[in-house]
């Protein structure tokens, strides 16, 4: 069984790669389909906070479709580049902070009761464990190391909030969603403590490459 889904990239890529192909044949740059999967993003956080649900489970989807074709394209084509694996990493950070902005007015414009504001600062945990996600894995990778660990990366994040909230959207008063958030929340933090073990456990005791006075900040 899979721990992740970049452990079904190579399945995926079966599925993925005539959509790829034809994408370059149209000369279809990766940066415009990151650009286009941020837009896309952005505008389901604003479907969040509109209350639509549901759009906003589909538009988190689509803009995570973008987030697999900018890759894949960038690869196939050639055209994969440092400037372009920063911008990409770079909008997917904002997309999400949106995203979880988006979901923050979702539950800040009902009635404030003490179950809304408690949602509100769950969803900062969730958002906060999210970008903790990414950056224990970039920092790792600074030093060495290829820190993919854990279960709740930024596929499986997108995944289940855009399809949970595809599904179900404010059904029961809410409570799936809720939940799922809460999962989200929980999953991610123990994500980024379970890449901070792991890296204790390979890196105690390995000296840097460079040990200068700015070594392990940042």
């Amino acid at each position: 069984m899979p721990r992740s889904i970049s452990d079904l990239r190579e399945p995926t890529e079966r599925i993925t790669g005539p959509i790829t192909r034809w994408l370059i044949r149209r000369g279809v740059h990766p940066n415009a389909i990151t650009v286009a999967g941020f837009l896309v993003t952005v505008a389901g956080a604003v479907m969040y906070s509109q209350d639509h649900v549901r759009t906003a489970g589909l538009l988190m989807l689509l803009g995570g479709l973008c987030d697999v074709f900018d890759g894949s394209v960038a690869r196939v084509s050639g055209l994969a580049s440092k400037f372009g694996a920063f911008f990409d990493a770079t909008l997917d950070r904002i997309s999400e902070i949106a995203m979880y902005i988006g979901l923050m007015s979702l539950y800040n414009a009902y009635q404030v009761e003490f179950v809304d504001i408690l949602m509100i600062y769950i969803i900062a945990l969730a958002l906060g464990g999210s970008l903790m996600v990414s950056y224990t894995r970039a920092k790792a990778e600074s030093l060495g190391f290829d820190c993919s660990v854990g279960l709740m990366q930024r596929g499986e994040r997108i995944l289940i909030l855009g399809l949970g909230s595809l599904i179900f959207g404010l059904a029961w008063d809410g409570l799936v969603l809720t939940v799922i958030i809460v999962i989200v929340a929980v999953l991610t933090n123990a994500t980024a403590v379970q890449r901070i073990f792991w890296v204790y456990r390979r890196g105690t005791g390995v000296p840097l490459d460079n040990g200068g006075p700015t070594a392990g900040k940042g």
